[in-house]
């Protein structure tokens, strides 16, 4: 993907904020028109095919706003495609579209790990986040975590000196928990804020799932040092599995229900993880995650796609998700069509598109 020049790199925030695009369709539009500005233009024509309304494409006055609010806050915008990007980020499948940035957005480029836990943290929890953190750096790793309370504050503070990366469910803007903003304030002058969030969003329920999303995606690996078995860090150890990155638990007391989310990621084969000696031995085996990004599934075409082809598709999706190559043998049509159908329901609100070539209702 060549880097965008200004104007694209508008029209590549504006597609992001667009209603029912999400990551998967943001990078499907791109791959099947080239370009931001000819996806907005198709829009419209894309969603009446399939049968449904035309997607609400933000104003342009709502996009200089929030590129102006960045401005104002001294943040960095960074769409899918630019130099800067981070390549591990990119590489995910599928990729986020766009990232605002305040601090070292250099620090993104650099080796990274994750060190996940508890909010409410024991007081060696703490201790080994920290301790942890500090040694990753020192070793030259930049830590990244969630500005959470508990672990994730702990591997913060410990990373300060050599750099860490916080990853927000809101805008960079936004700072929470309030009682870390002046870790907040130092994260930004000595480290790098990360989120896919628009300037001035405030962080939801639904938002942090991305969030955990972004850090495992950032990460050659994730630590868990303390989480209960319901708890965002398994999910963020599950995301990094799933995105080939290694997963490190610290073992932990079975008396202490802190200790049983680590311990079952252990028992489900995460890496023992005591010292920073752990680390670096399976980091000495790791695979390169720069690999070259599959081909398009549209083969570069930008024809509309048949109506009989997307109705017989809609038919067969249900509430459970469905891979698009089973798809593409039930309909007897090339891979590249379904996709381009299952896009365009998307578009239309009448399929979901999630990651993995899967689609549902």
């Amino acid at each position: 993907m060549s880097p965008p020049d200004e104007a694209e790199r508008f029209d590549r925030l504006r597609l992001a904020r667009t209603g029912r695009v999400g990551p998967v369709s943001f990078r499907q539009l791109l791959d099947r028109f080239g370009s931001a500005g000819a996806a907005l233009e198709a829009l419209p024509d894309m969603a009446r095919r399939a049968g449904g309304q035309a997607c609400v494409v933000p104003p342009v006055s709502r996009i200089e706003a929030e590129i102006a609010a960045g401005a104002d806050a001294g943040a960095t915008l960074l769409v899918l495609g630019d130099a800067a990007f981070p390549a591990t980020l990119a590489a995910t499948d599928p990729p986020p579209p766009v990232l605002w940035t305040r601090g070292d957005v250099e620090l993104l480029s650099r080796p990274c790990v994750a060190v996940v836990g508890a909010r409410i943290a024991s007081a060696g929890g703490l201790r080994i986040a920290r301790g942890l953190a500090g040694q990753l750096g020192e070793a030259g790793h930049v830590v990244v975590s969630g500005l959470a309370r508990g672990i994730d504050s702990a591997a913060h503070a410990g990373a300060l000196p050599t750099g860490t990366v916080a990853v927000l469910g809101g805008g960079v803007d936004d700072v929470y928990p309030p009682e870390n903003a002046e870790l907040y304030d130092q994260i930004v002058e000595r480290g790098c804020i990360l989120s896919e969030s628009p300037m001035g969003a405030r962080a939801q329920a639904r938002d942090f799932p991305r969030r955990n999303r972004l850090i495992s995606g950032l990460s050659r690996g994730v630590i868990v040092v303390e989480a209960e078995l319901r708890s965002g860090s398994l999910i963020t150890a599950r995301l990094a599995a799933e995105q080939g990155r290694d997963v490190f638990a610290v073992p932990g007391s079975p008396l202490d229900p802190r200790s049983k989310g680590p311990n079952e990621l252990l028992r489900q084969g995460a890496i023992l993880c005591e010292g920073i000696e752990d680390i670096e031995r399976a980091f000495d085996t790791l695979r390169q995650l720069d690999e070259p990004a599959a081909d398009s599934p549209f083969g570069g075409g930008t024809d509309g796609v048949d109506a009989a082809l997307i109705e017989r598709i809609a038919a067969l999706l249900s509430p459970t998700p469905t891979p698009r190559d089973e798809l593409a043998r039930a309909v007897n049509a090339p891979v590249g069509a379904v996709a381009a159908a299952l896009l365009e329901l998307s578009l239309a609100g009448r399929a979901t598109l999630l990651p993995g070539g899967l689609a549902s209702l």
